[in-house]
């Protein structure tokens, strides 16, 4: 028995890195899933092709989770072409990156945006539906840097420090309806991002990190599949650190 067999699955910004390695993960565990991408069409197109030859149900859709609209109009959608959403993750960030000296507001708002805002109308948009099952498992990426901060990455910092309250939150909220709300925190994870990273950098984090290694999407997408499977019915307002002991 797979362990998502027939769920429907929404999934924001998916086309490549930790959404692409969700996505993937949780069609070879017989879910449904239903993603966005921003601007990357091709990958999109290609990673709907990848998930429906795993004989699961698979669409793009190409909306902007910033937007309060966009995202209702997207969930209206998939609840059309799919009927029911029984696990929504929050998966879409940016980074812009600098000091705060150098840092102009465009960069903060907009890092708050699509990072955080993006959280409030994706769940928004699908909380009245999930109301409706008395059931759904809301996963919200967040991270490390949410948890301890990061010089230079104040922006980055505050928005995933803001997904975990905001969670907390809708656990709190939403447990008498049976709708779990957790946040999965990576550490340092290796994907094309990381990639353009000189490898004496990397040398470098990997060496601070109690398991020597940098994590991988799929690291990141088998602690989903927990949160979003039956196996953690009893679990809501948690918030998984999946970062090799890093801040241990």
């Amino acid at each position: 028995m797979k362990l998502l067999e027939g769920k429907n699955i929404i999934i924001t910004g998916a086309s490549r890195g930790i959404g692409h390695g969700i996505a993937t993960a949780f069609a070879a565990q017989g879910a449904n899933v239903a993603f966005t991408y921003s601007s990357s069409a091709g990958p999109a197109e290609a990673l709907e092709k990848e998930l429906t030859e795993k004989g699961v149900k698979a669409k793009a859709y190409q909306s902007d989770a910033a937007s309060f609209e966009a995202c209702q109009e997207l969930v209206k959608q998939v609840l059309e072409d799919f009927e029911q959403i029984d696990v929504l993750v929050n998966n879409a960030g940016i980074t812009k990156d600098n000091l705060l000296m150098r840092m102009g507001e465009d960069d903060f708002d907009k890092v708050i945006e699509v990072n955080l805002k993006s959280v409030f109308n994706m769940t928004k948009a699908v909380q009245r539906t999930m109301l409706k099952q008395r059931k759904g498992s809301i996963i919200n990426m967040s991270s490390v840097v949410g948890v301890k901060g990061n010089a230079g990455q104040s922006n980055y910092a505050a928005s995933k420090a803001g997904i975990i309250g905001f969670s907390k939150s809708m656990a709190l909220e939403l447990g008498s309806r049976n709708i779990r709300t957790n946040v999965v925190a990576p550490g340092f994870i290796e994907t094309e991002m990381t990639e353009k990273l000189d490898e004496k950098t990397i040398a470098g984090w990997r060496d601070a990190i109690p398991l020597k290694r940098g994590g991988t999407p799929e690291d990141i997408a088998n602690a989903c599949i927990f949160l979003a499977s039956d196996m953690s019915a009893y679990i809501t307002g948690q918030v998984l650190q999946v970062d090799g002991g890093m801040l241990t």
